[in-house]
């Protein structure tokens, strides 16, 4: 039922199954082929594995800049605070341990340090190149980089929160990773500013006899630090370079897009995998068992790594007839199979083909969202019009030119003609003659052929309903029927066929409808290798070319309607992202231009995220779209430190040029620290295998990867725009403008009766 948790439920069933088996004799056997439940525990252990895995990966890069255990383990602390506190939250929602929420955790192991590390080496620097002492460093230290941790943490908040309220069937299940993802974040701040500089003042160790270092760039880190310095200066050396590879960058988002494949859902490797098969209309259900017996047999024989076939025929999944009829496939785990599952699905098309001259048969994974219709298929539309001959006419067309497409297989449609039918015409006017009725007339057909229910008969505890029906031999021809007889008002009995006429014909097996007009379900699967959009586009392309009357449309059905809705949710969900950030970072800064400055960095961080999605093999999903939202999170981040930092060090009276160099120099080990930290906190995802493996892999890999290629190129592009900005901000076109918008405040200032107003403290406010 809705609501109920899978896991627990299959181990009930399974419990109550076991205690069954033994009473069944000995020549019986139970077995189970299907289990959802198998997957989402397979699927969430590998998670768990990976979260233990991310946080300890995290913490040695930390231990690796600070070369320093103890400060290692105040900044590892913060993961567990921070994942466990997320869990209370959690409960509070309402939500569960599932894929998602879990995935959202794995995710966050290596932001949520990310606050702590940046606090931590904000002290540990006030100890080793100010000579402080840890106490008075944490308190020193928390106090000078608190606002750009705050402004980082809230605009994170800001990138996640929309993802909590995303519509539609995405949204269901999207909600719980937003705001799982959000609640470790709010609480991995309040662990940065109250456990972490704490811990700091208790356990950071001063250096020997209170020797102080003019830096803390020793080491191996000194040879990163020349190098990133020497660029930087020349990065403002050559100011417009710099945004001319910028201006490049953004613009190969386009051709980096489309040359990147979109579907809905990764094809995970669930174990197992169905098959549909369709037989002509009328076929008995002995012939379609007869032949997927066949097929079953085939596929146990001779498909590597098969442990079960269930066939069972009269079912489609989505409901059917005698014609139909489906099997489920079960696999051996992942790791005891040389094949995936994709490529048996590949071979079990393969193996099919001699049978596919008198039946329709698809083949696709199990997949954890399911949709009416379409037998399955990832991709599903319908044909909607007013005449059913006209769709029946079009789709068969259409049908029968993507019988051959290079980028679409299984291509199917529900319409289903030629069952068999007796349709019967009463003679109205001699049955009113006879005072027969007509509803007289169809109730003692019902009752001959489908039979209608007289009485109930009570055996002890168990009721069965009594149902009055002909035998076969009085229904099973046209004459048989006829022979019946209906009382006239009289009393009289007279003979069916002295009052109506049958007609024998055939018709569809059923009449779909779609806001009151017929519809025609077409369905198919993209072809090893083809992305679910491109083979969208070559099925309509295929119907575009019909030319079809006014009045007859096509329009998205089940998976391909649920890919345009997730789109468009997630477009919506950039947009408030990026407008939410907007307004937190203006209210931190104090600063309309600062903001804009930090948001630049975020579309130069989206080429570099697909482009290590095709180095990888990967195709774009609705999981991709997260990842994109999290490389924002990651990217705006490292820009807030930079920012602040700057603005900072010119308060107190730093050339700007010095104070850039100074500032960057000094945010670029925490920066390295975060970024590489993320990093290694999602290795287990990248290169994870098992259940779950292709979502988590997906998603991994666009923000490791981008955000690996991009940190070098942000690094020396927000710098550049924050002197670019800073330029305009002194030109006199500028100053005109920051007049005429200070003059209007204090007009509406004045006008709202609020008195004294405040001057402003620089024209970029």
């Amino acid at each position: 039922q809705s609501g109920v948790n899978t896991v627990a439920l299959a181990d009930a069933i399974r419990a109550r199954l076991a205690e069954i088996e033994k009473t069944l004799p000995p020549t019986f056997e139970m077995r189970l082929v299907r289990d959802d439940s198998e997957f989402i525990r397979a699927s969430l252990h590998a998670i768990q594995e990976h979260l233990i895995l991310g946080g300890i990966l995290a913490a040695i890069i930390v231990l690796i800049f600070l070369r320093n255990f103890r400060s290692t383990i105040i900044a590892a602390v913060a993961i567990p605070a921070s994942i466990i506190g997320a869990f209370g939250v959690m409960s509070a929602l309402d939500f569960t341990l599932n894929q998602m929420t879990m995935l959202a955790l794995t995710l966050m192991v290596g932001i949520v340090i990310d606050d702590a590390i940046v606090v931590l080496e904000n002290i540990y620097r006030f100890v080793e190149e100010k000579g402080m002492s840890p106490f008075q460093a944490a308190i020193e230290g928390t106090r000078e980089i608190g606002l750009a941790v705050m402004a980082t943490t809230m605009s994170l908040l800001a990138v996640f929160l929309p993802v909590g309220f995303l519509g539609g069937i995405v949204g269901r299940f999207m909600s719980s990773f937003g705001l799982t993802a959000a609640a470790a974040i709010a609480i991995s701040l309040i662990v940065s500013f109250t456990l972490t500089p704490m811990l700091a003042a208790r356990w950071i160790k001063p250096p020997p006899d209170h020797q102080v270092h003019d830096d803390s760039r020793r080491g191996f880190y000194r040879f990163i630090d020349r190098f990133y310095t020497r660029l930087l200066e020349w990065s403002m050396a050559h100011r417009l370079v710099i945004v001319g590879a910028c201006a490049m960058v953004i613009v190969s988002i386009v051709p980096l897009f489309r040359a990147s494949g979109v579907n809905f859902t990764p094809n995970e490797d669930e174990s197992r995998f169905q098959m549909t098969v369709r037989l002509p209309v009328g076929s008995s259900l002995a012939a379609t068992q007869s032949l997927m017996d066949r097929i079953s047999r085939e596929i146990r024989r001779d498909l590597p790594g098969v442990t079960d076939v269930q066939a069972i025929a009269g079912f489609g999944g989505g409901g059917g007839g005698s014609n139909i009829g489906v099997l489920f496939v079960r696999l051996t785990p992942i790791a005891d199979r040389e094949e995936s599952q994709q490529e048996l699905i590949v071979r079990a098309r393969q193996m099919t083909q001699p049978y596919r001259q008198s039946a329709i048969i698809s083949v696709q994974g199990s997949s954890g969202l399911s949709f009416a219709g379409g037998r399955g298929a990832a991709i599903q539309y319908a044909l909607v019009g007013p005449d059913l001959d006209r769709l029946d006419e079009y789709t068969a067309k259409a049908v029968g030119s993507l019988t051959d497409s290079p980028t679409l297989v299984d291509v199917d449609r529900s319409y289903q003609p030629g069952l068999p039918e007796l349709r019967i015409d009463i003679d109205r006017a001699r049955a009113a003659d006879l005072g027969i009725r007509v509803q007289d007339i169809s109730q003692t057909v019902n009752a001959l052929i489908a039979g209608q229910e007289v009485t109930t008969y009570n055996a002890a505890s168990d009721q069965y309903d009594v149902v009055l029906k002909a035998q076969d031999s009085f229904r099973r021809t046209p004459d048989s029927i006829a022979a019946a007889t209906v009382r006239t008002a009289s009393g009289e009995l007279v003979q069916l066929r002295n009052l109506v006429t049958f007609t024998e014909g055939s018709g569809p097996a059923s009449i779909d409808r779609l806001n009151r007009q017929r519809q025609i379900t077409i369905s198919a699967n993209p072809a090893p290798g083809i992305a679910q959009a491109q083979a969208q586009t070559d099925l309509e392309a295929a119907f575009d070319a019909l030319d079809m009357g006014p009045g007859y449309n096509l329009v998205t059905s089940g998976q391909s309607r649920e890919l345009g809705r997730a789109a468009y949710y997630f477009a919506i969900a950039f947009a408030l992202s990026f407008i939410f950030m907007y307004m937190v970072l203006a209210a931190q800064f104090e600063s309309f231009i600062h903001p804009v400055t930090i948001l630049l960095t975020l579309p130069l961080a989206v080429p570099f995220g697909l482009l290590a999605s095709l180095m990888f093999g990967q195709q774009l999903n609705i999981y991709s779209a997260l990842g994109v939202l999290l490389l924002f999170g990651i990217v705006k981040k490292n820009a807030i430190l930079q920012i602040d930092h700057t603005i900072g060090l010119r308060a107190k009276g730093l050339p700007r040029y010095d104070a850039i160099i100074r500032a960057n120099r000094d945010r670029l080990r925490p920066i390295l620290m975060t970024t590489l930290a993320l990093v290694a906190g999602m290795m287990p995802l990248v290169i994870g295998s098992g259940p779950g493996a292709e979502t988590n892999r997906s998603i991994g890999i666009l923000v490791a990867g981008g955000q690996l290629m991009c940190l070098l190129l942000t690094l020396l592009a927000v710098p550049v725009f924050y002197s670019l900005f800073d330029d305009a901000a002194q030109s006199p076109a500028w100053g005109r403008a920051s007049k005429r918008l200070e003059q209007a405040r204090l007009s509406v200032a004045r006008a709202l009766g609020r008195g004294r107003v405040p001057a402003s403290h620089g024209a970029d406010r």
